[in-house]
């Protein structure tokens, strides 16, 4: 598999490091700040540990603080980092997890157009997934808890040509959404091939889930799959074939080495390596479908994430805790005159009620310009974010030196909460969703920079 389609696969980027973007010292810095933010998670965590420590684990509320800080930051951030490394960066048939890692098996490959797709999965009993959002992701939370129906449960994102899927399609099984059938959907780039030079212009991952559980390897809430993706694979398959009688199928036998492994969730996968072709290009679309322009998928630097909205918060939470500090310095202020001068008796009055001035001009200047660059934070200003990680980086570093230097430990008393909004500032802006919004004006074209670009359907 070294032909021109093997080569047309390379151009697939890593998905979780912004070591991948465009070189430069810009880029440097970015993977500077995204390997600062997985050393200062671990710290984060151990910091966890000693305060559970004293605390006893027996606080549930702190158990699961841990919990969510190990799953959801520590863990996902270091297989980001780990992965960079030792996870190929061309296609291999695998789709790859957010946090970088390996995931669900790429087992079938389709020709057509996006409506005669959408047209035959409908008719042959598939449901459309909803996309994953904070609304549809409580929804699902709360179905798989009452075991009630979502037959349009969203399905998590998976990465394959550097991009999570366009669409995916499901049928839940016994009405609930912790069993279903389910399918991910990627258009592949124009003039893409397979390796062998084999024409494709959709490829998939058809893979049953069985039960909810906890990751393997990260330990975050995923779904569990049947092992037996084949089986799943040619229940796809057979159900499009049902659906129409148009549809034409050809497998290429061994297309890649049967293999043992295991998915980004831990979950052991099982495959022959055979690659079902189907081929719709034969199957009829009412003429309405057919002839609608066909929407290209907005590049998604383009779409603000999570990430960005979330550090614009924490930034934006400095600047705010800066002016309630200055407000209880102006409401209170004979109280923090009186300390100061009874922790320096050399001071009069008049330089106490002097320094004190100086300090709320400082928190006014600092509220400022902290919810200024907040608000350039979440326009996506890469200099803004940028800034903001440079002061978070300093503040930790500063306080990393003032323990080892025999200074007052780190805890939930003094400036633990403190140093967890700081880090968990850099873990946001530093995520390579983060990185490719903000620097999206200088590898998005202006044509395409502002709204989906559309044309005909193929």
């Amino acid at each position: 598999m070294t032909s021109r389609g093997a080569n047309a696969g390379a151009n697939q980027e890593h998905p979780d490091s912004p070591a991948q973007n465009p070189a430069g010292v810009d880029t440097n810095i970015a993977w500077l700040f995204f390997v600062f933010g997985g050393v200062a998670s671990v710290w984060l965590a151990y910091l966890l540990v000693q305060e559970g420590m004293t605390l006893g684990w027996g606080q549930l509320w702190f158990s699961l603080v841990y919990w969510i800080v190990l799953a959801y930051l520590v863990l996902p951030r270091l297989h980001r980092i780990l992965t960079r490394i030792y996870v190929p960066g061309y296609f291999i048939g695998r789709a790859r997890t957010s946090d970088g890692l390996l995931g669900d098996p790429i087992n079938i490959a389709l020709l057509g157009s996006e409506a005669q797709l959408h047209a035959v999965m409908r008719d042959a009993g598939w449901t459309r997934a909803d996309d994953l959002s904070f609304s549809t992701g409580i929804r699902i939370v709360r179905s798989t808890l009452a075991r009630r129906s979502y037959p349009a449960a969203p399905v998590s994102p998976l990465l394959l040509f550097d991009r999570q899927q366009d669409f995916a399609y499901q049928q839940q099984v016994a009405g609930t959404p912790g069993k279903r059938h389910h399918v991910r959907f990627w258009r592949c780039p124009d003039g893409w091939m397979l390796p062998g030079g084999i024409a494709a212009r959709w490829l998939a991952a058809g893979t049953y889930d069985r039960s909810v559980g906890l990751s393997l390897f990260t330990l975050q809430v995923t779904h569990k799959i049947n092992p037996d993706t084949d089986t799943e694979r040619d229940h796809v398959v057979s159900s499009i074939q049902r659906a129409d009688a148009a549809v034409a199928v050809t497998t290429i036998k061994d297309f890649s080495t049967g293999y043992h492994a295991r998915n980004g969730g831990g979950d052991e996968i099982v495959t022959d390596g055979d690659l079902p072709i189907v081929d719709l290009r034969e199957v009829p679309v009412a003429a309405a479908a057919a002839s609608a322009p066909h929407r290209v998928p907005t590049d998604s630097r383009n779409r603000r994430p999570a990430p960005i909205i979330v550090g614009a918060l924490f930034v934006a939470a400095r600047g705010l805790f800066a002016l309630y500090l200055m407000l209880s310095i102006l409401l209170k202020w004979d109280i923090f005159k009186q300390e100061i001068l009874s922790n320096d008796h050399t001071l009069s009055s008049i330089e106490a009620d002097v320094g004190l001035r100086g300090f709320v001009i400082l928190l006014a200047a600092f509220t400022v310009l902290e919810l200024l660059l907040a608000w350039q934070v979440f326009l996506g200003r890469n200099w803004a974010r940028t800034g903001a990680m440079s002061l978070s980086t300093l503040a930790i570093i500063v306080q990393a030196i003032a323990v080892l230097s025999g200074g007052p430990g780190i805890t939930l008393q003094t400036n633990l909460p403190g140093l967890s909004l700081d880090i968990l500032l850099i873990i946001a802006l530093s995520s390579d969703r983060a990185v490719r919004y903000a620097r999206r004006r200088h590898t998005i074209p202006r044509r395409t920079a502002g709204r989906p670009h559309i044309t005909a359907a193929p």
